[in-house]
Order: C-alpha cells, then structure tokens, then sequence
C-alpha cells in the first residue's frame, strides 16, 4: 500500500525536484561522481572508518578500556545489519514505489531494481554504522554521520529516494544502533575481554602503547616468581643439609666422648 502522500502539494516532493533538479544543470562528471559516491563510494568509506576506528581504539594502555571500545566497533557493522533486516517489513508494509514511477521530470541516474523507496536501505546501513563508530570514539563517529547524511543527500539527488525516506532511514539507524547498544555491549564485551588476555590473539582486541604488551608483562612476572620460588627452595635446602651436617657433627662428638 501506498502509505504516503505522492502529490506535488506534498513539500516533500517539492524537495525532491529540488535536489534532483541539480543534475539539469550540473557537469556530467559531477553526475558521475555522485553516482559512484552514491552507489558505493560512501559506503566504502565508512568500512574503512571503521577499519581505522578498530586500530585506533585497541591501542590504549587500559585493556579493559581497550575490550570496551573494540566491543562497541563490532557492534557497529552487527547494527547495520540488523537495521537492514528490520527496514524489510517496513518497506513491505508501506509499499512506496520509487519517485521516478510516480512524478514525471525525475532524472533517475542509477538503475532501480523495481524494490519500495520508503525507507532507503543506503541511510539505514549507513546511519547505523555511524552511530555505533560514534559509540566507541566520538571523532569517528561523528565523521562517519557526516558521511551517512552525505549519503542520504546522493539518493535524492540520484532520484532513487524521496527525502524522507532518507530520514527514516537515518532515524531507523539510529534507534537500532543505539537502544540495542547496552544488550550488545552486554554480550560483546566479556568476549573481547577474554580475547584481549589471549597472548596469540589479544593483539586483535588490544595493542598497548608501549613497547611491552601485559602479556609479556605477566610471562616476565610470572618467570620472575618462579626464579624466586626457586631460589627460596635452594635455600631451604641448603638450610636442611647445614642441619644436617651439625647433627652428624654433635652424634661423632657424642660417640668420640664415649
């Protein structure tokens, strides 16, 4: 069903044509850009931001600081996953065909595969991205949101998306991402904790600043009291003998006197 008002009276529309009439006037090559931007080069961007935010928050001299954020990254690529399976029935239920079958004068520069606009499956992924980047490093995210609206922006002008479903997509990122943030923090985080004490893998969750990892902190620790624990049985062995020897000594002079 058509859940939506089409109408030109609609400001939404009026929007559209707004921003979709860019491509009249605009050079081929921006088209073009927009259009590989759009399509993929956003989305790649923020894969690689949340490349860089993984390296960049694993390395602290906090492991428990460090098991947190990781555990925040993993959750972000997991949310946009989810944000994407729940915006099926949404899309489904609402049933909005693409601006292009319903106004005339829409430049349409990306092929639509025939699926329902409302709500744009770009913003979602890409909202919900963003805003899990922005719950482990607050830089980060707020690049990635920046890329996310971007984003949003390319579809309209693209003519593939009304505004709003741009902004539901942005909003139904956002609501995944962060109201099921403390359940998957819940889950993830002693899992990454247990990763970070690994001493093969624990470099994937936590990469300290200095030279040394705890790791080779704790072996060092743990070679030193050994070295200790041993050095207190030599003694204690030594000692045994010395009484040892004094009691042979006093039983030869006990038999000498005799």
């Amino acid at each position: 069903m058509a859940g939506l008002e089409t109408t030109g009276s609609n400001p939404d529309v009026g929007l559209l044509y707004d921003i979709n009439g860019l491509t009249a006037t605009a050079p081929d090559w921006v088209d073009r850009v927009v259009t590989v931007a759009g399509e993929y080069g956003l989305i790649l961007a923020l894969v690689l931001l949340t490349v860089w935010t993984w390296w960049r928050v694993r390395r602290t001299d906090c492991r428990e600081e460090a098991a947190g954020a990781v555990a925040a990254v993993v959750w972000a690529p997991l949310a946009a996953g989810i944000a994407l399976l729940v915006n099926i029935p949404i899309r489904g239920f609402v049933g909005r065909p693409s601006p292009a079958e319903q106004h005339r004068g829409i430049e349409e520069l990306v092929a639509v595969r025939g699926d329902f606009s409302f709500v744009s499956d770009h913003a979602t992924l890409a909202m919900a991205l963003a805003v899990g980047l922005f719950i482990a490093h607050r830089r980060a995210g707020l690049a990635g949101i920046a890329l996310a609206v971007l984003l949003g922006f390319s579809r309209v002008y693209l003519g593939v998306h009304y505004p709003t479903d741009v902004i539901g997509g942005l909003a139904l990122g956002t609501a995944v991402a962060l109201l099921l943030s403390p359940l998957a923090s819940a889950l993830l985080t002693p899992l990454t904790k247990l990763i970070a004490r690994s001493a093969k893998v624990g470099r994937l969750v936590w990469s300290p600043k200095g030279t040394r990892d705890e790791a080779g902190s704790v072996e060092q620790e743990q070679e030193q009291e050994q070295e200790q624990e041993q050095g207190r049985e030599r003694q204690e062995d030594g000692v045994r003998q010395e009484s040892g020897a004094v009691g042979v000594s006093r039983r030869r002079d006990r038999d000498l006197a005799a």
